[in-house]
């Protein structure tokens, strides 16, 4: 007797022999076939529920974070600060928690709440995610640096010079790192600062600064 084929000319035997036993196993474990196809049902409820919940939350985040903005950019500080940390509780480790830490951060500072933006940025930035991590380490520097801490506000810009996507961001924190060392009358980490510049981010904006900044540093010195 002929074997059947398929179009493309290759048997299917395989399959009929796969069909016959999963049909021949479901006669002969009716129970468990059964607990089987509830605990699939289930699990696709679950990842269902979970999607949509998911998708909601994301929603419902984003409406709280265009109200944080907007009462931020309104001057309303004390909404946009109880609205954008709700966000940061209740998403926490979400995008949205660290778009909203960013936003609180500056809140803070429009207030004077110095300590406060450190301590938001302090607890978020090392958690935060490749896009958010360098703004996030970029602002605890200007937070220190109000707060009178050059030497922190010099290691939290060599922070965000080390998460920059960009070269010509990387360069402006590197930038910013060598004026905070120099304020922390730390010449020498200044100078690396601006070397780090000067030398492999020449095409950027920042390395003509860092070019007079080093001839200011080394005059007199003998360094290059």
């Amino acid at each position: 007797m002929a074997t059947t084929v398929t179009t493309a000319g290759r048997p299917v035997v395989g399959e009929s022999n796969a069909l016959t036993w999963l049909t021949n196993w479901i006669r002969s474990h009716k129970q468990a076939a059964v607990y089987l196809v509830v605990a699939l049902v289930v699990a696709l409820g679950l990842f269902a529920w979970n999607f949509l919940s998911a998708k909601t939350a994301e929603r419902s985040a984003g409406r709280q974070i265009a109200q944080g903005r907007l009462a931020l950019d309104s001057k309303n500080y004390p909404l946009a600060a109880s609205v954008l940390s709700q966000v940061v509780e209740n998403f926490s480790g979400t995008h949205a928690a660290q778009e909203a830490s960013i936003l609180l951060a500056q809140t803070r500072l429009a207030q004077g709440q110095t300590q406060q933006a450190i301590d938001v940025l302090q607890r978020s930035a090392p958690k935060a995610d490749r896009y958010f991590r360098a703004q996030m380490y970029g602002l605890l520097g200007a937070a220190y640096e109000n707060a009178l801490r050059p030497k922190d506000a010099a290691t939290a810009y060599e922070s965000a010079a080390a998460a920059a996507l960009y070269p010509f961001l990387r360069a402006q924190f590197l930038s910013d790192a060598g004026r905070a060392w120099l304020a922390a009358r730390d010449s020498a980490k200044a100078l690396a600062a601006y070397r780090m510049i000067a030398e492999k981010l020449d095409s950027t904006s920042a390395a003509g600064e860092a070019k007079v900044r080093i001839g200011e540093l080394t005059k007199g010195s003998g360094q290059k």
